[in-house]
């Protein structure tokens, strides 16, 4: 009866577990990930590949950026095609091609991108886990596309405008028709591969703080079910536990970078253009604000990823001691009229108290609905399954999980909602600031 029950208990932990797909055969869905072969970009596996994905880099990220501000910067022409923050632009847009190509190139040598994506830790998670880890890797494609081709359009209309109307004024070598179609796509693709670059980096990380949640929100549901293996569900915790260091320890230093280059560009913008002596007009700042805003957006997918990871780990904690003084007020319902006998409710009275806490939960969420609630948040309890282990035991896994509350750090510093409030203030402060003088001379 022991060894079935304790079968039972690590059913919930490790339900519909997966054959690794590092192994499956090349048909299967695993392998056949879009994002994943985006990343193969940065294989640095063999000389060949790491001296084409240099090259690569030095063109788009330094050679063309180089060239379109020192050439093309266009210091004589009209008001309209002049370029006064240019260099702002394409030292931003660099600083963080290189920030995330370096990161990239780096996770992929050492770890390898299957490894780097977890997709090897696969075979111990159930199969709800594995089908919403897959599901989340194939959004990452449109998720990149939402963030990217928007920015992409704009510039490519802006840039065909300043061909078109500047021609005349416009320097070129030759021909001015396919000189000037020559740089203005070598321009377009720098723009793209240097913006990709940073959307890349942040959507990985996005990507592995979503594992853990999927996998915090199914080690949640094993409190609503039978616990009979108190060594299995501590196990369990700490697994993700270590997996959470491990993802802290390899973004930390991308976090902080991205961090404080974005903090210091839009500190600069700020200081640029508040100067009374520089014009300020759509044509001069549109490249400006449209950098600032791909570069906020691609933080605030980092943040936002971990602030949803640590608020998750938390979460946890507060399903764990709702169970526990659940199962507890469950023994003193059970206690005989003379207070002595514990003993299990009979079907009526264990529907009766379930029914008494379901009319108060649900009276208090009619009241106010959280913002942000999720499953595992809202994971119903059936607290008579705790009887399995005693009071000492249930006792000791909640001290444990509110002294070892697991969560996304940098550098020891946890990322919670104060962090991402505080942040997101500041840097949306500046960006619209920006915005707000480049919408107000855009006339």
């Amino acid at each position: 009866m022991e060894e079935s029950s304790k079968l039972r208990s690590g059913e919930c932990l490790n339900s519909g577990k997966q054959p690794d797909p590092i192994h499956k055969p090349p048909e299967s869905p695993a392998t056949k990930f879009s994002f994943p072969k985006l990343l193969l970009w940065f294989d640095q596996s063999n000389r060949v590949k790491t001296i084409l994905s240099w090259s690569v880099f030095f063109l788009l990220a330094v050679i063309v950026p180089m060239i379109s501000h020192f050439v093309l910067t266009c210091a004589e022409c009209d008001f309209q095609h002049h370029r006064p923050y240019d260099a702002l632009v394409q030292l931003s847009l660099s600083i963080f091609a290189g920030i995330s190509f370096v990161s990239l190139s780096d996770w992929s040598k050492k770890y390898g991108i299957r490894k780097l994506l977890f997709l090897d830790k696969l075979k111990d998670v159930s199969e709800k886990v594995r089908i919403g880890y897959e599901s989340e890797i194939q959004r990452s494609m449109k998720l990149l596309a939402i963030f990217v081709l928007p920015s992409l359009t704009l510039q490519a209309i802006y840039r065909i405008w300043w061909y078109a109307s500047g021609s005349n004024q416009i320097p070129y070598i030759f021909n001015p028709i396919l000189s000037h179609v020559l740089a203005c796509t070598l321009q377009l693709s720098s723009w793209l591969y240097r913006t990709s670059l940073f959307i890349i980096a942040c959507i990985v990380y996005q990507i592995i703080c979503h594992l853990q949640i999927l996998r915090l929100d199914d080690f949640a549901l094993c409190f609503a079910s039978e616990i009979t293996d108190f060594t299995s569900t501590l196990a369990e915790h700490l697994k993700i536990r270590r997996e959470l260091k491990i993802v802290s320890h390899r973004f930390r230093r991308f976090i902080l970078l991205s961090l404080f280059f974005v903090t210091a560009t839009q500190f600069m913008a700020l200081l640029t253009t508040i100067r009374a002596s520089v014009p300020f007009h759509i044509y001069e700042a549109g490249e400006l604000a449209l950098c600032s805003i791909s570069l906020v957006s691609g933080l605030f997918i980092c943040l936002k990823s971990a602030t949803q990871m640590t608020h998750k780990a938390h979460s946890v904690t507060s399903i764990a001691t709702k169970w526990n003084v659940c199962a507890t007020l469950d023994t003193f319902d059970g206690l005989d009229h003379d207070g002595e006998t514990p003993r299990f409710p009979t079907s009526r009275q264990h529907f009766q108290i379930l029914s008494r806490r379901r009319n108060v939960v649900q009276s208090s969420d009619d009241d106010e609905e959280g913002e942000g609630d999720s499953d595992l948040d809202n994971t119903t309890i059936h607290p008579i399954h705790a009887r399995a282990i005693s009071f000492q035991k249930r006792q000791a896994l909640v001290t444990y999980l509110e002294n070892n509350k697991a969560g996304i750090t940098v550098y020891g510093f946890l990322v919670d909602k104060t962090w991402l409030r505080m942040i997101f203030s500041i840097e949306l402060a500046l960006l619209l600031w920006l915005l707000k003088k480049t919408i107000v001379n855009i006339t």
